[in-house]
């Protein structure tokens, strides 16, 4: 939801909260969060509240403290938590103490990409995703198993497809949230499901998946399963995609057609080998194109124009993802770039995928190359 710092303040104070979660993500997009009390509110937005740096993948191996500043844009009331003594949600910029951004606030760095590479041209970049994952049982000790929730198949109905009601739980918390979902079924693996929610602005689109994936979670909890977004967590079937839809409009008018469209997918295509690493950063991750490669899908019809790049998966930084295919999209465009491969080659292993990230000119430009350090040290690690 969208409220300015008054009506944050006029809700906390209406609302009976008791509890602000100050939200951001590590580099590789993981949620992270503080309690804050409303007592502390006003504190956090004027001055910002402090965290060990050091103890974040990504922001610095050093002993710092880097300060989350709430954006005044969005709030969200958790409605799995009590109405009384509400829980509310706020995303975070992360600042230096000198008040420079982190270089690791990916969020920040969408946002200056989108002000570069979008904005700049009279043009509004809208996300859609498409997000897999799998419902899994619980051992005696709560611990993930790798059995899966029940054996129904691509878009099979109760009683054998047993996730129906969690989807249902999922989908009205989403909308509790502002977050609107547009359909929901079975997918094809045993156990694995499939919500796909409303386009948004890029930024909002981020935003939105990280939320989506830590409802879906904390919904299957309360129904005694375990939700793996993890792009292959059962041998021989099916892996876990994030199908990402981009579309550009100017003054409201969808303008993905003819050669602007061709050129945009084109940009995507050209980079795509390259920026693999932060579509697909896992090891596990190119288990799941082993058995499916996934490439990009042009959809043209009733002025409704949207590139659908298949080959993501849900352990991305959206932040990052978002940027680098927007930005390959926005230099198709610039250097007029036409009859894109539809099915470009991508890195068979992830030790490929960080070889070709780090001698990409563009990566280093969309993301910096003190970032793209950091990421990839940090993927090394992992």
């Amino acid at each position: 939801m969208k409220y300015n710092y008054d009506e944050i303040m006029q809700y906390v104070e209406e609302n009976d909260v008791k509890f602000i979660r100050l939200s951001f993500c590590d580099i590789f997009g993981v949620p992270k969060n503080i309690s804050i009390l409303p007592s502390e509110l006003k504190r956090a937005f004027e001055d910002g509240i402090g965290i060990d740096a050091s103890l974040i993948d990504g922001f610095g191996g050093s002993d710092q403290v880097v300060y989350l500043r709430p954006d005044k844009g969005n709030l969200s009331s958790l409605p799995w938590r009590p109405s009384h003594g509400r829980v509310i949600r706020l995303f975070c910029d992360v600042k230096k103490a000198d008040e420079t951004s982190l270089p690791a606030d990916t969020r920040k760095i969408l946002r200056r990409m989108i002000a570069r590479d979008v904005r700049s041209q009279g043009l509004v970049c809208n996300v859609g995703s498409e997000c897999e994952f799998y419902l899994l049982k619980l051992d005696t000790d709560g611990e993930p198993t790798s059995v899966p929730f029940d054996h129904a198949t691509y878009m099979d109905i109760a009683p054998i497809d047993r996730g129906e009601n969690i989807r249902r739980e999922i989908c009205l918390d989403l909308e509790r949230m502002g977050i609107y979902p547009l359909a929901s079924h079975h997918e094809l693996g045993p156990g694995q499901n499939e919500i796909d929610f409303k386009y948004s602005d890029a930024v909002s689109a981020a935003d939105d998946l990280i939320t989506y994936q830590s409802v879906v979670r904390t919904v299957a909890n309360q129904n005694g399963l375990w939700a793996s977004f993890d792009p292959k967590p059962l041998a021989n079937m099916p892996g876990n995609g994030l199908h990402i839809n981009i579309s550009l409009t100017r003054d409201g008018e969808n303008i993905m057609q003819g050669k602007t469209l061709d050129s945009f997918v084109s940009g995507i295509s050209r980079r795509l080998a390259e920026i693999t690493a932060f579509l697909n950063p896992t090891k596990e991750s190119y288990e799941r194109l082993d058995y499916y490669r996934g490439g990009i899908i042009i959809h043209d019809d009733k002025g409704n124009g949207r590139v659908e790049v298949t080959s993501p998966d849900s352990k991305i930084n959206p932040y990052i993802a978002f940027s680098l295919l927007i930005c390959a999209g926005m230099e198709g465009i610039r250097d007029n770039l036409s009859g894109a491969n539809m099915n470009p080659p991508l890195p068979p292993t992830l030790d490929d995928a960080i070889g070709l990230a780090q001698n990409s000119a563009f990566v280093k430009d969309v993301l910096t190359e003190e970032v793209l350090d950091a990421y990839l040290g940090a993927v090394k690690e992992k």
